[in-house]
């Protein structure tokens, strides 16, 4: 029998683009269905009954939550190509913590659109410290995963769509002081697995003026 497999996603999820690269690097067909966040569909609160949230994986009828672990679920199922961890523990081990120290700055980021004066600017300078570190750990590989990408691009890239907003409610240029890392987002961004995973970041951006629109912000 043929796998089923279903993504329920909302199309500006940064966590929801992990997962769609990654079946992208397997090359697995999958059905993809937009949630609607403000009127949230049975078939996603059945999946998620936990925390009720998107990206939901749905593999033959079983439900794999958290983007994380549905991209480390999706490299364990279809091991046989695109491997996205590397083979030695400790390497895989690296991996994962710098995959969670992305997850763990993910509300600094998100401080620089939704706040202003004191706490924008210390929310700037978290975010280009975050930005400084994982230059420093990319190094001069071509990938956080070395030669082929892995585990922390697929963690780290999405958030560039989120960038345009960033860098214009936060005032700043992150190229301008983080030039790797950006040659790192142009190089992943060739990839045809991300960028035709990614959504165009003018489009996110509007969806963000949207978004403090409704949160008062102006």
């Amino acid at each position: 029998m043929a796998d089923k497999v279903v993504l329920l996603d909302f199309w500006p999820s940064r966590f929801g683009m992990r997962v769609r690269i990654a079946l992208a690097e397997k090359g697995i067909k999958y059905e993809y269905k937009e949630e609607d966040l403000g009127n949230k569909s049975s078939l996603l609160l059945q999946m998620n009954p936990v925390h009720k949230k998107i990206p939901v994986l749905i593999h033959n009828g079983n439900s794999i939550c958290e983007s994380l672990i549905a991209v480390q679920y999706i490299d364990e199922v279809w091991n046989d190509r695109s491997p996205l961890l590397p083979s030695d523990p400790c390497e895989r081990a690296q991996a994962r913590f710098w995959a969670d120290f992305v997850d763990n700055k993910v509300y600094t980021f998100a401080l620089l659109w939704t706040t202003k004066g004191e706490e924008q600017e210390a929310a700037k300078k978290d975010f280009m410290d975050a930005i400084k570190l994982l230059e420093e750990q990319l190094g001069d590989k071509t990938y956080f995963g070395g030669d082929k990408i892995g585990l922390v691009d697929l963690a780290l890239v999405p958030f560039y769509t989120w960038f345009k907003a960033y860098e214009t409610f936060g005032n700043f240029k992150t190229e301008s002081e983080c030039p790797k890392f950006i040659a790192w987002v142009k190089r992943c961004m060739q990839k045809e697995s991300v960028s035709k995973s990614l959504p165009d970041q003018h489009k996110v951006y509007e969806f963000i003026l949207e978004v403090r629109k409704k949160m008062g912000i102006e």
